[in-house]
């Protein structure tokens, strides 16, 4: 029995080979620029989607008072945060919504000066098995829910501050940092709070 490839694939030996190829390839880059992740803020800057994105996430966080501007305090450990970008593709493959979420680096966070502990909550598949068994069985009706900003909704025990977000800093207060008061992305406690 023989075995072929019938995939479609372009390889670089056959664009190196078929110049015709190239201006596919390009075609199909520029249509998958906006699908592609973005590495940093200072590209999605010039992408109105992405800019859209990153508003609508910075007015997530104010709404939910997520931290305070207050004057940049001595002797304090200030951690970085960075922008973070995902396409949200329908089943299909069609883009379903672009998503900026704002990380706190908490990669520089001391441990014993701004956390005391870290939590990370599982849930064990099989335990997910069981509840949708019983859905079945007891004719439940089940539905999907997406909470947007989840981690938001944990308030911080610890007294963390944060650079003001890249590309959203207060002009009237540039040299401010973020007091948060709730949890964000990247923070060792994060999943705790």
């Amino acid at each position: 029995m023989e075995l072929s490839n019938q995939h479609q694939m372009i390889t670089r030996r056959m664009l190196h080979n078929d110049s015709s190829l190239a201006d596919h390839m390009a075609l199909v880059t520029e249509k998958n620029m906006l699908i592609a992740e973005l590495k940093s803020y200072k590209t999605a800057m010039k992408i109105p989607c992405w800019i859209e994105a990153m508003e609508d996430e910075i007015k997530a966080l104010k709404s939910n008072d997520t931290w305070s501007l207050v004057a940049r305090p001595k002797c304090v450990n200030v951690v970085g945060s960075k922008w973070i970008f995902k396409t949200k593709l329908h089943e299909d493959g069609t883009i379903d919504r672009f998503k900026a979420r704002l990380v706190a680096q908490g990669y520089s966070q001391v441990h014993g000066l701004d956390y005391e502990e870290t939590f990370s909550p599982v849930v064990k598949p099989t335990t997910i098995r069981l509840i949708l068994a019983l859905a079945v069985t007891l004719k439940w009706s089940m539905r999907q829910l997406d909470v947007k900003n989840t981690f938001l909704h944990g308030f911080l025990k610890e007294t963390v501050y944060m650079e003001q977000p890249p590309g959203f800093k207060d002009l009237n207060f540039p040299n401010g940092v973020c007091k948060l008061n709730r949890s964000l992305y990247g923070l060792k406690q994060a999943p705790r709070a």
